[in-house]
């Protein structure tokens, strides 16, 4: 179906300036609820009583990452790391005793604190044998501090060594170290290869809702835990079970029904750690720290299951009273009135300037504004590198400039990109601002397509865009559907946006991130498929 292009300008205006303040007005609903504090369970520990254990890594300033190979963190950063620490837990538990990690042990018992030792086990055979030799060392020499030996982390998950590989490893250790030896695996994988119980003193499982094949919502995400818990203790009974990690991310993708955030962070910390502690459950919370270095891994949401803010160690949230999602709404109003002013002042100091075309561009440009400022703050949670600052933030500057290139635009025909190219070359005076508008809607085409196909293709740890895009969905949704001008190319990279936004959305139909991107992908790609372009007239 190929629908004629409009052309009453009036309309065009109209319809920019009601989508742009409906959407104006839908953005400030959320964020004036996510400043809202929620109610919930205070978490009361009794005199004395702190958190049983929680995962520690020392990577949490910029630049460091334990991927370095002769990356070494000092003491003096794991002493002030763990003094901080000492105030909720009494207990760390570690991955690898490289990379000044061997430190700690002796640094936490001048605290008072206890260490959950861990071997780090990967496919180099001759480095496991070296961490291993190197742990027993470090735990014999520290078995006052030491509450036990964990010999590999999800080693079974990530498929690196065989289960009779591990098995050996397992015995070597209980045959040469002084203190209690376990393996730490998801549950699944424990209870698949339950024989290795027999080479271990304790059973440590990891129960993480959030990470499920099967994704759980927090309202249901402690029971879970419960009933997932009690499974273990009955396919091992009469053995000790560790909870070796559990918690909940405070920022990245949602999966399904699964929402990071900072309130079901704090949800979910206090209401399982007051669970266990009245079951008598043994747990480990993962994690201590934020760990920026781990959404190379991860993405987004691999960074932020930390208890406390990387580098100032600030904590996320209290364990007693309500937890807002957001402190303020400062910088997202300042946004929108700086957007909103700039495109005032550029619309109304144009040719055949009238109300209607000047109001709805100022909304246009308070959307834009309001919507450059949340990016700017999801990128400092989310960009993993100079080429994604590069990259996405070019894709940003794009997406910003257009709604303000609208501003010297009256509603002639937009030409394509090949097109706008040519005209921008030859400096034609009467068609270059459509022409500006021309490009960079193709080159945002281009740049939505890739994310469309990557999404589709790779999911588990990327974003959803939505914001990145929301700006020119908006302005290339609306203005789409007067004159134009397309290409084979452009049309193209519009069917590779709606075919890759219905795929990801149809294997996640209820999750709202996945909708939200449904809807920006569908105003980018519908225009350039259904609208009869000048071009094609012409033809």
């Amino acid at each position: 179906m190929i629908i004629p292009p409009r052309t009453d300008r009036r309309a065009l205006w109209l319809t920019l300036l009601l989508v742009s303040l409906g959407m104006l007005a839908l953005l400030s609903a959320t964020l004036w609820s996510r400043t809202r504090p929620v109610q919930m369970h205070d978490l009361h520990l009794s005199a004395g009583e702190k958190l049983r254990c929680v995962s520690y890594a020392p990577y949490h300033h910029p630049g460091q990452t334990p991927l370095t190979p002769d990356a070494h963190i000092d003491p003096e950063q794991i002493a002030a790391d763990l003094a901080a620490l000492a105030k909720i837990t009494d207990c760390v538990r570690l991955y690898s005793v490289s990379q000044g990690l061997e430190q700690v042990p002796e640094l936490a018992r001048a605290l008072g604190m206890k260490v959950l030792l861990g071997a780090w086990i990967g496919y180099d055979p001759s480095v496991n044998a070296r961490e291993l030799e190197h742990a027993i060392t470090l735990a014999n020499a520290n078995a006052d501090v030491v509450r036990g030996l964990i010999v590999g982390n999800e080693v079974l998950l990530r498929g690196e060594r065989t289960e009779d590989e591990l098995r050996q490893l397992l015995r070597h250790a209980r045959a040469h170290a002084n203190v209690p030896v376990t393996y730490a695996d998801v549950w699944e994988f424990w209870t698949r290869h339950d024989s290795l119980a027999a080479e271990v003193d304790f059973v440590t499982v990891h129960i993480l809702p959030f990470w499920e094949d099967e994704p759980v919502d927090i309202a249901r995400a402690l029971e879970h835990v419960a009933e997932t818990r009690r499974r273990v203790g009955e396919h091992f009974a009469g053995q000790h079970v560790l909870i070796g990690e559990t918690g909940w991310p405070s920022a990245g993708r949602q999966r399904e029904q699964s929402r990071p955030s900072r309130v079901n962070q704090a949800r979910y910390v206090r209401e399982f750690v007051h669970r266990a502690h009245a079951e008598g459950w043994d747990y480990n919370l993962i994690e201590a720290i934020d760990q920026p270095w781990k959404r190379a891994l991860e993405g987004t949401v691999g960074g932020h299951w930390g208890m406390l803010e990387a580098g100032s160690l600030a904590p996320k949230f209290p364990l007693a009273g309500p937890v807002a999602e957001r402190d303020s709404l400062y910088g997202p109003i300042g946004g929108g009135l700086v957007g909103g002013l700039l495109a005032m002042l550029l619309s109304a100091t144009g040719r055949r300037t009238h109300c209607l075309r000047v109001s709805a561009l100022t909304a246009t440009g308070a959307l834009s504004g309001l919507i450059v400022v949340l990016h700017w703050e999801h990128a400092h949670l989310a960009y993993r590198s100079a080429l994604e600052w590069l990259a996405l933030g070019g894709v940003a500057v794009l997406a910003g400039l257009l709604p303000f290139a609208l501003t010297r635009w009256y509603g002639e025909p937009i030409p394509s990109t090949q097109s706008a190219g040519r005209t921008l070359w030859r400096a034609q005076r009467l068609r270059s601002k459509a022409a500006s508008i021309g490009m960079l809607r193709g080159l945002l085409l281009f740049a939505a397509a890739v994310a469309a196909l990557l999404l589709w293709v790779d999911p588990r740890y990327r974003d959803f865009p939505t914001l990145l895009y929301l700006a020119p969905a908006i302005v290339l949704g609306v203005t789409g559907w007067w004159r134009n001008g397309t290409t084979r190319r452009e049309r193209t990279l519009a069917l590779v946006i709606l075919v890759g936004v219905l795929a990801r959305w149809s294997a996640e139909p209820t999750n709202p991130q996945a909708i939200g991107w449904l809807l920006v992908g569908l105003a980018l790609a519908l225009p350039v498929l259904l609208v009869r372009a000048d071009e094609d007239k012409q033809r």
